[in-house]
This record gives structure tokens, sequence and C-alpha cells, in this order.
């Protein structure tokens, strides 16, 4: 094969995202340089955080250049390597992003042991999400046997994963997704305690109050707007707050405006805490190592959303903000060999 088919940001999106905003080229295929393997795309990972950098403004990252592959989480094949490190057959995962063909560093990428897990779970369970969730509830949101948690986006891959760690250690889970199906797989298959449909809801802050009668220890808060606006006015004294993610605020073009949260902050002496992934880099092994012995025990599940073909990467990176997805958004590319 003497092509690479890729995807680039033809234009910047406002609003939502569409797919005049992405163009699909066919680029020759890459030579890997010395430090490099040759990778065949197997999995693409679409993912919230990657709207924001769609956006030319200043962020925790840089914003995607126009005109040039779209990056993101992938896992593959290495089809081509001198490297001692890796043989031709591996499995990797790395960050190369929406193209079928990448030359990667073999220092940026991750050797699969489809014996730990099946090899999605890498991108999902065990990779970024996982490990954004393991964080962020271990490291700031530290939920204790008894309390009260609350996670909003929690049907998708990080929120699902949030609150079963809340379980493991014996709090009281309350979930918030937007769909009954949504609601009954937390409630039936993950065991969340309760779980609103905050579509349904008329009064947000009332459905807290009603849910959460003790008040709310930790809030893993993935969605922001009015739906943390209510959770908020519901926080204990010493509440942990993990910012995660502002989903709801991706697609707007004005700042949102919304409640103020420093008087309930103080009054209730609370910490809300933005953190990235990238803090806890050379925590990885370890955060992955606890993930992968809850899964094995029973004590962590987890549900993907596969689409099938790389012609799709778009419309499975739109889903994401339509609530198609439950759990992990993933597309196929292509299988093994």
């Amino acid at each position: 094969m003497s092509l690479n088919k890729q995807i680039v940001l033809a234009s910047r999106p406002e609003g939502a995202p569409s797919r005049e905003n992405f163009k699909f080229i066919d680029a020759p295929l890459p030579e890997p340089e010395a430090g490099q393997v040759l990778v065949r795309t197997l999995y693409l990972s679409v993912d919230p955080y990657m709207r924001g950098r769609m956006k030319d403004t200043k962020s925790y990252a840089a914003p995607y250049a126009l005109n040039e592959v779209i990056k993101g989480g992938a896992i593959g094949q290495v089809v081509e390597s001198s490297e001692p490190n890796l043989r031709k057959g591996d499995l990797v995962s790395g960050m190369w992003g929406w193209q079928q063909y990448a030359a990667v560093n073999t220092a940026d990428l991750s050797l699969i042991d489809t014996e730990e897990a099946p090899i999605t779970a890498y991108l999902g369970a065990l990779g970024l999400t996982g490990l954004t969730a393991y964080f962020g509830m271990e490291d700031i949101g530290k939920p204790k046997d008894g309390e009260t948690v609350v996670v909003s986006g929690a049907a998708g891959a990080v929120g699902m994963i949030a609150g079963q760690i809340g379980k493991i250690v014996g709090a009281r889970v309350v979930g918030i997704a937007g769909s009954d199906e949504k609601c009954a797989y937390l409630k039936e298959k993950l065991g969340f305690d309760v779980v609103l449909n905050y579509k349904k809801e008329q009064d947000m802050s009332a459905a807290i109050e009603r849910a959460c009668p003790d008040g709310v220890d930790v809030y893993f808060d993935n969605v922001g707007g009015d739906i943390s606006d209510a959770v908020l006015r519901h926080i204990n004294r010493n509440a942990r707050i993990p910012l995660c993610g502002q989903i709801s605020s991706y697609n707007l073009e004005k700042p949102d405006i919304g409640m103020r949260p420093q008087t309930l902050l103080l009054t209730n002496t609370a910490l809300m805490k933005g953190f990235l992934l990238g803090d806890y880099t050379k925590s990885f092994k370890e955060g992955r190592a606890k993930l992968a012995k809850w899964i094995k025990e029973g004590h962590i599940q987890y549900e993907e959303n596969i689409v099938d073909g790389f012609e799709q990467t778009p419309e499975a990176f739109m889903g994401l903000f339509s609530g198609d997805n439950l759990g992990k958004q993933l597309v196929k590319v292509a299988d093994p060999e």
C-alpha cells in the first residue's frame, strides 16, 4: 500500500462540529527514521477534549493546526521496525491520531499485553480515560466509606470508572446521565445507588437534594454548566471536587456565565481542583496496575461503543456531543494481522 489516508482539521468549528470541519486526504506512506517504527492503526479514540483543541485559543494544550492530522489516542500494530525494543507484529498504543499509518518514536509508544485485558481497554478503562478517573478520585476526590459521591457525565468513559471507584471504597454513589437507558445501565449493571436523568428533572437542585439527603462529599465534575451549579449547592463541609471536564461548554462560542461558586467553597471549606492527566505521567504504571486488578476482580466493568470504519471517525466524534455513546467511544480501523 503506497498511500496513507488521513483526516485533517479543515476549518475551526463554530458551535457544534460538523462534517465540513474535517477533510480526508491521501498522503505518502510514512518512512520511519532512526528511533521510529511504522505503525498501522487498528483503533482510534475520539474524546470530548479534542473539541477544545479545535479552537484557536490558549489552553493546557496547543490548538490543532489547520490542515494537519488531528492528534489523539490510537492503538496499532508495528509493521516495520529496525528498533530492538519493538518487533513487527507488536501491538502498541500512542497518540499518532487520525491516520491509517504513522511513523512514531518508540519512546512515545506503549506495548499492549492482551493477556492483561482486551486490546480496546488500552484506549479506555486501562487508557487515558480510566487513568483520568483513577487519579481524579484517588488524588483529589479521596472518597471514604459512607460518604456520598456524585458523578456527572456518569455514563461516559471517565464517569463510569470514577463512580465504580467510589463504590469500591464503600461510598454511596449518585450518577447523573442523559437517558433512561444509560441510567438503567449505571444502576443495574454497575451498582450505582441512585441515578438521575437530567433531561427529565425539572429542578436539578431539588433532585440532588432528594438523591443526597446527607449532602455531597465528593463531586466528580465532567460536565459543568447548570448541573454543576445544582450539585455545588449541596456540598458538605470539606467536600472535594475533582474538576475533570466541562463538556456542556465545549461548543459554546461565548463564555458560559453562571453561578459564582466561591462563597460555597469558602463557607464549606471545600476543595475544587482542576487536573490534567499529564501531571501524573510518572504514576501511570501504578494506576494501570490498580485498574487492571480491579477489572480482573470484577470490581470495575466498562462499556465501549465501537464505530466501524475509518471514514466514520468524524461522525463518531460528533456523536460525543449529542449523547450517542455509552462508555468509551472508539473507531475500528482495521483488524490485527
